[in-house]
């Protein structure tokens, strides 16, 4: 596999998304929220909460950034593949002297490096935020620590290496962006129910927690991987997508 050529797949594909507004939007909006919401309800609730409670509650509004990491990918990868078929802009590509493992290897790349780099953005502004307005109760800055650095350095990745192999897997059978990116939406769907869990108490997101979660996406990441490159097939696109 020729990395240069991945790269300049990659590339092509991130100045084509500088050109979609909705891909932009999505990728400043959710960070956004995220970063300086949170940190806003934290303000507003933090002083009801004891100095136990506060860094639970910090802990759950940290798994926030793993939701983006299983869901903002999707975005892109659904048009890198699915809207570049709509648009007839992705057979000539298919036509070049690329194999598919450089071509998939260079539009997930694409999808990776986008949303990876927003939310690794934003969660520094969330960390200075949140240490910002909880350090009256707290007594001292809570972020960095080991649990949002487990979630920053290893689950997020590790989701959004999931959440393009899936969308490769969506789109091998889908015809409109949109519908790929509802459906690649799944991912992050389990997600949710452990932030509530953790809200809730049912569950901790301590170190042994997250190194668990980690090992099951990290399996999962390898099915899929078989998966979507045995279904990303160069013949099969050009004769039978539609």
């Amino acid at each position: 596999m020729r990395i240069s050529k991945a790269w300049i797949v990659a590339t092509k594909d991130m100045r084509v998304f500088l050109r979609k507004k909705y891909a932009i939007y999505s990728m400043i909006l959710f960070p956004l929220l995220v970063s300086i919401g949170l940190p806003l309800v934290l303000l507003f609730v933090g002083a009801r909460l004891s100095s136990t409670q506060l860094p639970i509650r910090m802990d759950a509004f940290s798994f926030f950034f793993l939701i983006g990491a299983a869901s903002l990918p999707t975005v892109l990868a659904s048009y890198s593949l699915v809207g570049e078929k709509i648009e007839k802009s992705l057979e000539p590509l298919l036509a070049t002297p690329i194999t598919d493992s450089e071509l998939l290897l260079g539009k997930s790349i694409a999808a990776f490096i986008p949303p990876v780099g927003a939310i690794y953005i934003s969660s520094v502004v969330f960390m200075v935020l949140a240490n910002l307005v909880t350090h009256n109760t707290l007594g001292y800055s809570y972020f960095p620590n080991w649990t949002i650095g487990l979630i920053l350095l290893l689950l997020a990745p590790l989701l959004a290496i999931l959440a393009i192999e899936w969308s490769v897997i969506v789109s091998s059978r889908a015809s409109d962006p949109r519908a790929t990116q509802m459906q690649g939406l799944f991912v992050a769907l389990p997600l949710l129910a452990i932030y509530v869990a953790s809200e809730v108490g049912a569950i901790s997101l301590d170190t042994k927690t997250l190194l668990i979660i980690s090992g099951v996406i990290l399996i999962a990441d390898i099915i899929l991987f078989f998966l979507s490159t045995k279904t990303f097939q160069r013949e099969e696109i050009l004769t039978k997508w539609t």
